[in-house]
């Protein structure tokens, strides 16, 4: 019972962060998943599951909201479908041995990209107006949805700093559209690791408690995107996805580092992850204070 409302609790956070930034919550439950000793494809296929539920919740609160764009959504997400269900497929013919390390490299590249990318650049804010091609959209989907499944999240890492990137949609409606599109990925990912797994090594009452978690925390994820500091936010996490799967490669068949080497990687990620913090709080501070001025200058002054 303790297992499954860690979990839960755990599901909350992930789906709190997902639904405020558009990523994360995958990348955050898998490796959780991974540092419980899960199969990697169990531990994808877990989450995946779960997903079905907490992306459905999650669309309908951020569409809701407002902050949907279903042309986007439809023009990445059945792409993403696509790929997500290739890449569980890949995913479930690899032996244990093989997929863990590989899936924490995933992972730990995803967790440095969301960590530096919002640690040093915050949420882009370009152009709006012009709209998105296909020819942009398709690729990006189709590689999100076979990173996603393969690394037990990426759709949201890959998806939305490059929506961002493209300055031609609002953040918030960057974040829906992303949360939203999810749900196709999770269920086209769901249905390759059931085809080619089964139910082998599956916990249904794992996925149960993501699930429960994630439903809790996902209208109310929808509503704080206008609230929360994405910066500090994306750098927090970024950090605890960077620690856990160094940690989980230390201890792998391929590095096996000694005791004494571990204690001094441990010590340097956590005075940079300490650092990025700083950065990201004091980025965020100044950021607010130049709007504040900003807005001042703009005031008439009275006669």
């Amino acid at each position: 019972m303790r297992t499954l409302i860690l979990l839960a609790l755990a599901g909350l956070g992930a789906q709190l962060v997902d639904g405020s930034l558009g990523m994360a919550y995958g990348v955050t439950s898998t490796t959780l998943l991974l540092a419980m000793g899960t199969n990697p494809a169990a531990a994808s296929a877990t989450v995946h599951l779960s997903e079905i539920g907490t992306t459905l919740m999650s669309g309908a609160s951020h569409w809701r909201f407002g902050n949907v764009d279903w042309k986007v959504v439809a023009r990445i997400g059945i792409p993403g479908a696509v790929g997500s269900f290739l890449g569980a497929t890949a995913l479930s013919k690899l032996s244990t041995e093989t997929a863990e390390p590989v899936m924490s490299l995933i992972l730990l590249g995803l967790g440095l990209y969301v960590m530096s990318r919002f640690t040093f650049r915050g949420m882009p804010k370009g152009q709006l107006g012009k709209p998105l091609r296909n020819r942009f959209l398709a690729p990006l989907g189709l590689v999100a949805g076979f990173l996603d499944a393969t690394g037990g999240g990426g759709w949201g890492p890959v998806g939305t700093p490059a929506l961002l990137a493209s300055g031609r949609m609002e953040p918030r409606k960057v974040i829906g559209s992303i949360d939203t599109s999810e749900f196709l990925v999770a269920v086209a990912a769901s249905l390759g690791f059931l085809f080619s797994l089964g139910s082998q090594g599956l916990k249904w009452s794992w996925v149960l408690a993501f699930l429960v978690g994630g439903l809790i925390a996902a209208p109310v994820a929808a509503w704080l995107v206008r609230l929360v500091p994405p910066r500090i936010l994306g750098s927090a996490v970024g950090g605890i996805i960077v620690v856990t799967n160094i940690r989980t490669l230390l201890h792998s068949d391929w590095i096996d580092a000694s005791g004494g080497v571990s204690a001094v990687v441990y010590v340097l990620l956590y005075a940079v992850w300490a650092a990025a913090l700083a950065y990201s709080i004091r980025a965020y501070r100044q950021e607010k204070a130049a709007e504040g001025e900003h807005a001042r200058e703009r005031q008439p002054v009275d006669a």
